[in-house]
């Protein structure tokens, strides 16, 4: 279920023990190249909202920006929160895993509630 959405973008957030949110551009385009101008924007913006939310709230020791898109090829990017002790780090998350997870974070009910606030307010 998407915590976020508008006419170009739905954000949702992956289930991990890492902040992790995936943005979605909301028509099916493959690559960055594939989308118009203003798509773009709209999702350098999101991400650099997100990437700005995650370092405020959580405070890592690293944020992760990727875009893959081999298993699904429709165009998305993961911001990840990094931490050196998470069960990756300094791996990517996709990685091999180094240790159990010993991060401890606050309620992420909060983060949420600001990240949409502002992606509603700043986005068009």
């Amino acid at each position: 279920m998407p915590i976020f959405k508008n006419e170009f973008i739905t954000v949702f957030k992956e289930e991990s023990h890492i902040p992790w949110l995936k943005i979605f551009t909301t028509a099916p385009y493959k690559e960055l190249t594939d989308c118009p101008l203003r798509l773009r924007e709209e999702l350098y913006r999101s991400m650099e909202i997100t990437e700005r939310q995650m370092r405020n709230y959580y405070h890592p020791v690293k944020i992760n920006i990727a875009m893959f898109g081999n298993y699904v090829p429709h165009l998305h990017i993961h911001v990840m929160a990094r931490f050196e002790n998470d069960a990756f780090f300094p791996e990517s998350m996709w990685g091999k895993k180094q240790r159990e997870p010993s991060v401890v974070l606050p309620d992420e009910k909060p983060f949420l509630e600001g990240l949409i606030k502002e992606l509603q307010t700043i986005l068009r």
